[in-house]
């Protein structure tokens, strides 16, 4: 198996002084030392760190490659989303809380507000996730449609079995495997930045913590008069990097609840709703009298279609054909 995030590698190596040191700058600061108890027994490792860094969080893949453990202070600042994809953990934090995972089926948050202490198997590797406080709360309260100013107080253990934990590992690998590929989301700003905040979205409603169950609750739709306000911004702000965020705060409502409006009202979500718009515009183009100069995907990439083949299956669902045959047909 390839290993994910290879295409920005920060650090391979055998030090332990290198290792923290990487690890620090990326992640948090930290005390690391072999885990003499799991069978360390000098300071040579085979830590891969891979890691990528944008503004909802950072996401990267992490292996020592030797017993290790790590005790962390609390970072005040961010979040810590472990999910162990090969190998075993054991973990505890300050408040006495215990949780152990193992291979695609476990987890653990480390909170902003607690010491947490590691120790890892040699052939532990964890997909990391970096989250500001900013970030996460807010998102969060964009989802309640009001404002969160504390702490987050995620379950310690993530379950990876559940539902709801699968499509959080799914995510975050599909996430990971999305900004590897060549031409992918690394070079997609606006279709990164909707893929993380699904992830954030996963996140909140894989674990326990004291908003999910108003989060799991269905919620009202709203007035149609709110909605409509909402469907002219979005046609009017069709090329700008619309967010259901975004969408929200227009018909100040929350995500859930404008997510809720466009189910009852169209029978689909609000990007979607927005794919079709854009779609339209992409079509209007073609049809219009383009000048021959300008490629098919420059067209689409202008209102937001940044994959070329799955812009292509989009395009046919919606009007019947290839957007390459409406060209033909149109300057034929």
């Amino acid at each position: 198996m390839s290993v994910p995030l290879s295409s920005f590698p920060v650090l391979e190596t055998g030090d332990l002084e290198q290792a923290r040191d990487a690890v620090t700058r990326v992640y948090l600061p930290h005390e690391l030392v072999p885990d003499r108890a799991g069978g360390g027994s000098g300071d040579r490792l085979g830590m891969v760190l891979n890691a990528i860094e944008d503004r909802n969080f950072t996401l990267g893949f992490l292996t020592y490659g030797a017993p290790t453990r790590l005790s962390m202070p609390a970072t005040e600042n961010c979040y810590h989303v472990n999910l162990t994809i090969r190998g075993r953990t054991h973990a505890d934090r300050q408040d006495g809380k215990r949780a152990k995972t193992a291979a695609r089926s476990s987890g653990v948050v480390l909170l902003p507000d607690q010491l947490n202490r590691v120790r890892w198997t040699p052939d532990a590797e964890q997909l990391i996730l970096k989250i500001p406080r900013t970030a996460l709360e807010c998102h969060l309260g964009g989802l309640l449609g009001r404002p969160v100013h504390e702490v987050v107080d995620f379950d310690f253990q993530i379950d990876l079995t559940t539902p709801r934990g699968r499509g959080l590992l799914a995510s975050v690998e599909f996430l990971a495997a999305e900004l590897d590929r060549p031409g992918g989301l690394a070079d997609m700003p606006l279709a990164r930045e909707q893929l993380e905040a699904f992830v954030l979205t996963q996140l909140l409603s894989a674990v326990g913590h004291r908003w999910a169950d108003e989060l799991h609750r269905p919620v009202e739709p709203a007035r149609p008069g709110r909605l409509r306000a909402v469907v002219e911004y979005m046609e009017s702000n069709a090329d700008d990097p619309l967010t259901p965020g975004e969408l929200a705060r227009v018909g100040c409502m929350s995500v859930r609840t404008l997510h809720a409006s466009f189910q009852q009202a169209f029978g689909e979500s609000p990007m979607a709703y927005l794919r079709r718009i854009r779609l339209d515009h992409v079509r209007a183009e073609l049809t219009g009298g383009r000048d021959p100069d300008v490629r098919i995907t420059d067209v689409a990439m202008r209102w937001g279609f940044f994959h070329p083949s799955r812009f292509a299956q989009q395009y046919r669902k919606r009007f019947g054909e290839l957007p390459s045959a409406t060209v033909r047909r149109c300057t034929g």
